[in-house]
């Protein structure tokens, strides 16, 4: 179980985009990721799992999209596992947060062996889809026929609407709207709460409701329904590793408003106090409960508190997207994926433009093994010499991370107009122009950062004489 997701809607971004945001964490410390595009041509038409075997078979007429990927050899092992990415109708699937359950919703809707599950959802979704909508009914109806074999919660987004959807048992499934002018902080556990069936800001499986009724799920003795109470687990492992990471996300982004780290009420949405940033968001999924007691790398609290909750940011992420989608520029420019490789506390997210036939290959050919001109790999190289000493290392960390950000946006300022009038060939030319602009320029300052590192630790080097 990983993963931390958030999603935030046109209203409450500062510059009036959607943003769906997640880490993607892995079981240990080592999962290298690389970001591709997918033509139609290279989608599969007969889709076969790896890790369930299940074949379906996709329709002939699938829109480019980009997706963060395994490795080649991981894909013979593992299966594709896209996990995230942008169409080119500009329409956004994050896939997903493993999520948690109960055994009442178990027992009566056990999970499937052999259905689908993160390995294939964006595979089979996202290049078929032309609304967030539409990506929740598609994904519902794969549900429906083919069952799942483990409980998630999955993303979508288009230039208006953000939507969170959720898998309940093997074949239920349930999706609310996120509030335009409100952010969503979801952790590995069942997040939904106040649901409505008869709303146009959500849908479910058609007989969720009757299912509930007839099983005596609901909980609260009302007709009032909390999804998170019905179908959500509270074990104590959640009070360690969940519930705290939304907390300290509201406690960032409603920095008034005060609550207890294992408070298990935490709303599903929350109207931020401030317009959120990209900067906002990346700090929050690269945090580690900074300014409290349990920063592992703090020392005002005890040994004890700082390895009370799960960090956020922590060795086991593979990568952190920031789906994007622009409502202050043309379509055509509009989708950007922001992006970083390896653990996120030590690595600066940067924007690619989506709308291309291919990628950087900084990003895209990352090897399976460690190799100093893969993005993936130069951030865990960071990442194990400032862990060490965080402190000592803090200013070169901070400041690669300022200016790699600060060098993206600026060749976003510059490429927007100038791709105005473009089209066709010549459009993805300069978007896939200035996305080598951006990979080259993070590549730059990260082994700019790397070599400060080394000149600062050589001098404290023990062995000496």
């Amino acid at each position: 179980m990983a993963c931390t997701t958030i999603l935030v809607g046109k209203k409450a971004t500062a510059d009036g985009s959607t943003i769906v945001a997640r880490n993607e964490d892995f079981g240990h410390a080592f999962n290298p990721k690389r970001f591709i595009v997918v033509t139609p041509d290279k989608q599969p038409r007969h889709y076969q799992s790896v890790t369930s075997k299940i074949k379906i078979d996709l329709p002939d007429d699938p829109l480019r999209y980009t997706a963060v990927p395994e490795t080649a050899p991981m894909q013979k092992k593992m299966g594709i596992w896209g996990e995230a990415g942008i169409n080119a109708a500009n329409i956004t699937m994050s896939a997903t947060e493993t999520s948690t359950t109960n055994s009442r919703i178990l027992g009566i809707d056990p999970l499937v062996k052999k259905g689908i599950g993160e390995e294939d959802l964006v595979t089979i979704v996202l290049p078929y889809i032309h609304s967030a909508r539409e990506g929740v009914q598609l994904l519902g109806s794969y549900l429906e026929k083919y069952g799942t074999y483990e409980s998630n919660g999955v993303a979508f987004s288009d230039k208006d609407e953000v939507w969170y959807m959720e898998t309940i048992g093997g074949h239920h499934w349930a999706a609310k709207r996120v509030p335009d002018d409100c952010y969503v902080a979801a952790p590995n556990w069942f997040s939904i709460t106040d649901f409505e069936f008869q709303s146009d800001d959500t849908m479910a499986s058609t007989d969720l409701e009757d299912m509930i009724k007839q099983h005596n799920l609901n909980i609260d003795h009302s007709q009032h329904y909390n999804f998170r109470h019905i179908f959500g687990s509270h074990q104590d492992s959640d009070y360690r590793y969940n519930v705290p990471r939304e907390w300290y996300i509201q406690k960032l982004f409603n920095p008034s408003d005060v609550e207890a780290p294992d408070n298990p009420n935490l709303p599903f949405a929350r109207q931020p106090e401030q317009q959120l940033t990209i900067e906002d968001i990346k700090y929050a999924l690269s945090s580690r409960y900074q300014r409290t007691p349990y920063d592992p790398y703090d020392k005002r609290g005890s040994e004890a508190d700082r390895h009370a909750f799960r960090p956020i940011g922590l060795q086991r992420n593979s990568e952190v997207h920031l789906l994007q989608i622009r409502n202050n520029v043309p379509e055509s420019v509009a989708g950007i994926c922001w992006l970083a490789f390896g653990p996120n506390a030590f690595n600066a997210i940067v924007p690619f433009y989506t709308n291309v036939e291919d990628t950087p290959a900084l990003y895209r050919d990352t090897k399976e093994h460690f190799n100093i001109n893969n993005m993936y790999w130069v951030t865990h190289l960071l990442a194990t010499i400032i862990d060490d000493h965080p402190n000592r290392y803090q200013a070169s960390l901070e400041d690669m991370k300022q200016k790699t950000v600060a060098a993206g946006r600026h060749v976003l300022l510059m490429t927007d107009p100038a791709a105005d009038q473009l089209k066709g060939d010549q459009l993805h030319q300069k978007l896939q122009e200035a996305n080598e602009t951006t990979a080259q320029q993070a590549y730059k300052l990260a082994m700019k950062c790397l070599g400060e590192l080394v000149e600062t630790g050589s001098l404290q080097i023990r062995l000496n004489f």
